[in-house]
């Protein structure tokens, strides 16, 4: 509801602002941030081997990170080398003439975006701040700190478990010992960024539940009871995003989808709390 404030409240406290004058203030705010995303594109840009070789590609070494890590649990658990994997034998290859660049292009314009999301937060919090009243401002002060803090672990996440994952069992896939696996580099980066950008969005839920509890969409009630629903959701999800019949990394996928779920019920218990404790005094 603070939204529809931004009509009927001054972004400077000396006068009400026309529909037109807020328009000119969110185009201001809007201008920073391309600004901001342009500059860190640009950056980016400018090392490629940094950003496909140690980032994009990173996956693909048989030394990354995720791969240590999964061999050296697999022989705590006393499970051999059931864990361990990370040996590709695929190729990628580039088959149009401006693929490389244009890819060089995307890759680079993410990572501005995604080093640039705390900022573009800060521009839309200014934005909304004047509409907002002094509890309903300290209330929501930790708005660009929690989102942006979820919207980078679910990147990493993505980028350490699900990606990796995901590429070792697609990857090594095959309907016939005749087929040979050559995947083009687009179909690589396009697997990477969607599974990446997707993670960092779904990590946002508490903010979103936040919100919706705030405009009496969602209550803690709900959540609590259709948990058994999210529960069986999330392992649905968990076995597509990690399609293999290791249960394991089925579980490593699972555990963190449904600590968010949890989270946002405590968040939402929090928003009617205090609902409650304004509309008693």
């Amino acid at each position: 509801m603070a939204l529809f404030g931004l009509f009927n409240k001054s972004t400077n406290n000396i006068g009400e602002m026309s529909f037109w004058g807020h328009i000119e203030t969110l185009r201001k705010h809007i201008i920073r941030s391309v600004i901001v995303v342009a500059i860190l594109t640009v950056v980016l840009f400018c090392f490629p081997e940094f950003l496909f070789d140690t980032i994009i590609f990173g996956p693909l070494n048989n030394n990354f990170l995720t791969y240590r890590g999964f061999c050296k649990l697999s022989h705590l658990l006393e499970l051999e080398d059931q864990l361990c994997f990370g040996h590709y034998t695929f190729k990628l290859q580039s088959l149009g003439l401006a693929d490389q660049f244009t890819s060089q292009m995307w890759i680079a314009f993410l990572g501005g975006l995604i080093l640039g999301s705390p900022y573009l937060l800060w521009e839309l919090w200014r934005f909304i701040r004047p509409a907002l009243h002094e509890k309903e401002k300290k209330a929501s002060t930790g708005f660009i700190a929690a989102s942006s803090a979820l919207f980078i672990i679910g990147v990493l996440f993505s980028y350490y478990i699900i990606v990796p994952l995901t590429i070792n069992f697609l990857g090594n896939y095959q309907v016939s010992a005749m087929v040979e696996n050559n995947f083009t580099m687009d179909s690589y980066i396009s697997t990477v960024t969607t599974l990446t950008l997707a993670s960092g969005l779904v990590f946002e839920l508490p903010v979103i539940v936040y919100f919706l509890t705030k405009f009496g969409i969602v209550t803690p009630q709900f959540m609590r009871k259709y948990r058994k629903h999210a529960v069986v959701v999330i392992l649905i999800v968990a076995a597509v995003i990690t399609p293999s019949p290791d249960i394991t990394s089925q579980l490593l996928v699972a555990f963190p989808l449904y600590f968010l779920y949890e989270a946002s019920i405590f968040v939402s218990a929090y928003v009617i709390k205090q609902q409650l404790k304004l509309a008693s005094k």
